[in-house]
């Protein structure tokens, strides 16, 4: 309230000039009176005749703040109550969802669903799947993690391509539609890459489908909009492919990545064992061709890096988040890829030779405070 009296001063007195020192004739001559006695004086119609206008004056400031602070106040609990009705909408829509989540921990992919999810507070499950025999998803014949099993009602959908899951899902966050239709939205394409190998690839993948009025309501402007789905395309087609070059980059370093990913996976005894010496040593070399196939420097930290920096300039000074206030999906799309390089000697070396840490940590602490 004291924020509300402090902003309704300008309405205060814009309103004694205009009424040039006279209060309105409609109200009752009991409360002209008391507007009078608050302002100090003897009454206002005794005032009137000895021709006081610095009185009349006083007396339209205190009825120009009392109705200011009247539609501040109006003002302000309506806006709490249009964004609790807003939460609370999402919150009834995320309720009919159940979500299951097939993945490999240290995947980037994965780990941007995840953030999305831990962000918008949806609960899901997690199945963790075999990175050698993946039984796990033997149900799909779309063969990559993440795949995001979604049952509402009685419709159950299957989600693939985590830029496709996050689309989806924010489109059904903001918009209401059935998730059935919303995936209709995104079909799948059949393609061939560079390296001659049938791929497929999702059309509409960063684009959400919202009508004119979510979409404003959601991005204030096309610029916006835009910058996020260049930033979001931006870590699928070059920051995740600075991952595999940077914790595999030394022996050692490529023994302490398999070393966590046989920690946090899911392998048997023996699995384990084979994947951490023998994963790590052909994981040495195929970092090599992923370095010439980007075209990265000799030493691809410097890519990291630069990396790094040129996504905390496009963030820029004024704004902590992309998204301003908060994250959207570029800023929860670079936290989830960058995540999965903690507690390796990678990660450590891009918090202390970048200016990335602040962005980071306010990441982390945005998520954190999600409600749950």
């Amino acid at each position: 309230m004291a924020q509300a009296a402090r902003a309704l001063w300008p309405v205060g007195h814009a309103l004694a000039w205009r009424l040039g020192g006279r209060l309105p004739s409609g109200l009752p001559a009991q409360r002209r009176a008391g507007f009078a006695r608050a302002a100090g004086g003897p009454g206002l119609a005794a005032t009137a005749r000895k021709g006081s206008p610095r009185l009349l004056g006083a007396a339209a400031l205190a009825l120009g703040g009392v109705l200011g602070l009247y539609h501040t106040a109006r003002w302000h609990l309506r806006s709490q109550d249009l964004r609790a009705q807003r939460s609370a909408a999402q919150l009834s829509l995320s309720s009919r969802l159940q979500l299951t989540l097939y993945q490999y921990k240290t995947c980037p992919f994965c780990s941007k669903v995840r953030a999305f999810l831990d962000f918008h507070a949806l609960p899901y499950q997690v199945v963790e799947v075999n990175p050698v025999r993946r039984a796990e998803i033997k149900f799909s014949t779309y063969r990559k993690v993440p795949i995001l099993l979604a049952q509402e009602g009685e419709s159950l959908q299957q989600l693939n391509d985590s830029s496709v899951i996050i689309s989806a899902l924010k489109t059904y966050l903001v918009s209401g539609q059935p998730l059935e239709h919303i995936i209709t939205y995104y079909p799948p394409m059949k393609a061939v890459n560079d390296q001659g190998k049938e791929v497929t690839e999702f059309c509409n993948k960063y684009w959400l489908m919202l009508d004119e009025k979510e979409a404003q309501r959601m991005y204030g402007g096309k610029e916006a909009r835009t910058e996020e789905m260049k930033w979001r395309q931006w870590a699928d087609d070059w920051l995740v492919h600075l991952i595999s070059p940077n914790v595999y980059r030394t022996p050692a370093e490529a023994l302490a990545s398999f070393d966590y990913i046989v920690r946090e996976g899911k392998f048997g005894a023996l699995e384990g064992a084979v994947a951490k010496y023998m994963g790590a040593a052909a994981m040495y070399v195929i970092s090599k061709r992923l370095k010439s196939r980007h075209h990265l420097q000799d030493d691809v930290r410097e890519d990291l890096y630069e990396a790094a920096d040129k996504w905390v300039a496009a963030v820029g000074k004024d704004r902590p988040f992309m998204g301003g206030e908060k994250p959207n999906l570029a800023d929860l799309a670079v936290y989830g890829v960058l995540r999965v390089m903690e507690g390796l000697e990678a990660f450590d070396d891009l918090m202390r030779h970048t200016r990335i840490q602040p962005w980071y940590l306010r990441m982390e602490k945005a998520i954190a405070e999600a409600p749950q």
